[in-house]
């Protein structure tokens, strides 16, 4: 099988994504595992399809796996490149909605930035101390559309992202599904620096859109900043994430960032 496909990436967060409205894809994990390979296959941190919305409660639908081949509920930046996609296939010019595990996601265009309102987050919880090889550490977690754990750093040019992202990822404290780990470093007021480590990647990657939100919300709660947050990626791009905030409810949550074009292909599986 040929598999025409459009590459992607959102502030570095890097995407194959495909045109499955035909229902003619079938994919496994292994191929998607495979393809997502940055050796052995085109190379991204997660591959979606465009498919039909069979809920009628959206414009479209997605399907998406991270780069292991296993499902996730939701990405901010593969949404933000998502949505351009359509835009581009589908020539539509407004705004759109497409559905998600998490939720319908709307959608609104900015030249080459997007914004996208993300679904309500929950289960925050602040403060939790976490035993680590390091020691004791203060941990912050927010779901907003898949789990999120936050640590406030120094510097996070000295954060041992893969090797406490790992061990955070997969703690006892987080089972049984486990959570994406964020390493947030304030640089100025309403201002962070955030580098992820995301679960289905099982590495750093050059931005996580879901976990700046959840970062910039608990920064919110815990080192006292307003709406909206400036939050520079390790990718060098710089998201804004807004949100409304009553108590310690987060509505209308809003992520704004680029999403761009990199290359087209075909490759057989």
């Amino acid at each position: 099988m040929i598999l025409e496909f459009t590459k992607m990436n959102g502030a570095g967060n890097d995407f194959i994504l495909a045109d499955n409205r035909g229902g003619n894809i079938r994919l496994t994990p292994v191929q998607v595992a495979h393809l997502c390979h940055r050796q052995r296959g085109v190379g991204a941190d997660g591959l979606m399809l465009l498919v039909p919305c069979a809920s009628g409660k959206a414009d479209w639908a997605w399907e998406f796996w991270n780069s292991d081949g296993s499902r996730a509920e939701m990405c901010g930046n593969g949404a933000r490149c998502f949505a351009r996609y359509i835009q581009r296939l589908t020539c539509r010019t407004g705004s759109l909605t497409f559905e998600t595990v998490a939720g319908v996601i709307t959608v609104s265009f900015h030249g080459e930035r997007v914004t996208v309102n993300l679904t309500p987050p929950h289960g925050l919880r602040l403060n939790e101390e976490v035993q680590l090889s390091t020691g004791p550490n203060a941990i912050h977690s927010l779901n907003t559309g898949v789990p999120h754990a936050v640590l406030f750093v120094a510097d996070a040019d000295k954060a041992m992202v893969n090797q406490l992202g790992a061990e955070v990822r997969y703690h006892a404290h987080f089972k049984p599904k486990g959570t994406n780990v964020n390493f947030a470093q304030v640089l100025a007021p309403d201002h962070i620096r955030v580098r992820t480590y995301e679960r289905g990647v099982e590495g750093e990657t050059l931005a996580c859109g879901t976990g700046v939100s959840a970062a910039a919300m608990i920064a919110s709660r815990v080192q006292g900043f307003t709406s909206p947050v400036k939050v520079l990626v390790q990718g060098g791009d710089t998201l804004e994430v807004s949100f409304q905030s009553d108590g310690e409810i987060f509505s209308d949550v809003r992520l704004n960032g680029p999403a761009d074009f990199s290359f087209e292909g075909r490759v057989e599986i």
